[in-house]
């Protein structure tokens, strides 16, 4: 079995990245967790993750108040899965840390 983890910075400024941990057997993967971090405030924050905790694959938006929005995905394939979440938080990370600063605001 096979573990890794590393860290992909996103845009220019290194203020943004994917945490990526997966668990693979054979080419297969097992586990995973994908987690977009952005910098606010001067401090790493967690904004979204993609997991497979409390036993099924699922996106937990994170709030500022460090409250959780989690939304199933079915999915059977953890290397789809992989791929499906990575793909998301590569094109919409922006996105999802404008959501997050401006729930800051409120």
């Amino acid at each position: 079995m096979n573990e890794k983890e590393f860290l992909i910075y996103l845009g220019t400024r290194s203020q943004d990245r994917l945490r990526i941990h997966f668990m693979s057997n054979k080419g297969k993967i097992l586990n995973l967790l994908i987690q977009y971090e952005g910098i606010i405030n001067n401090k790493w924050i967690a904004i979204v993750r993609y997991d497979c905790a409390h036993g099924f694959f699922h996106r937990d938006i994170i709030n500022p108040d460090g409250s959780q929005e989690k939304k199933a995905i079915e999915m059977d394939n953890l290397n789809i899965a992989f791929s499906f979440a990575r793909q998301d938080l590569e094109d919409k990370w922006e996105w999802y840390k404008e959501q997050f600063i401006k729930k800051l605001k409120v």
